[in-house]
């Protein structure tokens, strides 16, 4: 009995781990409430484990131009996201499947200042038709939410891609 409980929380921990084993997280999680707070009010929260650390370093230091809006924010609360978003950027957070995918695509001496052009990102982009992407529901690649419908949970897996005006992902 003792040996069957001691298999029953390994599984488990599998799983709270999200490592990508068996069903785990792609990405871990947003729990950082001042990140949500601040920058997921107006946009999705992107995971930091979807980004490494200078891509963050990148986008909080250019805060007054960030994607053409002025988002600016105090120096401590700056200092406090992106801690956060360094802590758990791709190449801090290998336990999680995707954040370990792009982590190895990364080259060596590109600052990516976007989501959009990180390799595994267009990699795994790249059999979507122009179409799916432009369209009003999306508008945009960097907009995961209109797709992946589990994207806000870290999970970013085939089977919970809806397309707008298309449906499940097929390839």
């Amino acid at each position: 009995m003792k040996f069957l409980l001691f298999i029953c929380i390994a599984i488990l921990s599998l799983y709270a781990k999200g490592d990508g084993v068996r069903g785990g997280l792609d990405v871990k999680p947003v729990d950082n409430e001042l990140y949500k707070k601040e920058c997921a009010s107006c946009h999705f929260g992107y995971q930091p484990g979807l980004m490494p650390t200078q891509s963050w370093e990148f986008i909080m230091k250019n805060l007054a131009d960030h994607y053409g809006t002025d988002a600016s924010i105090d120096d401590e609360t700056n200092k406090s996201i992106l801690s956060y978003l360094l802590a758990n950027a791709s190449q801090n957070a290998m336990n999680y499947k995707r954040s370990a995918k792009i982590t190895k695509s990364l080259e060596n001496g590109v600052l990516y200042q976007s989501i959009t052009e990180i390799p595994y990102h267009i990699k795994k982009h790249r059999k979507i038709e122009k179409w799916m992407i432009t369209q009003k529901e999306v508008k945009t690649l960097s907009n995961c939410t209109a797709c992946h419908k589990k994207a806000d949970l870290g999970i970013y897996d085939k089977k919970t891609i809806d397309i707008p005006n298309y449906g499940a992902w097929r390839d």
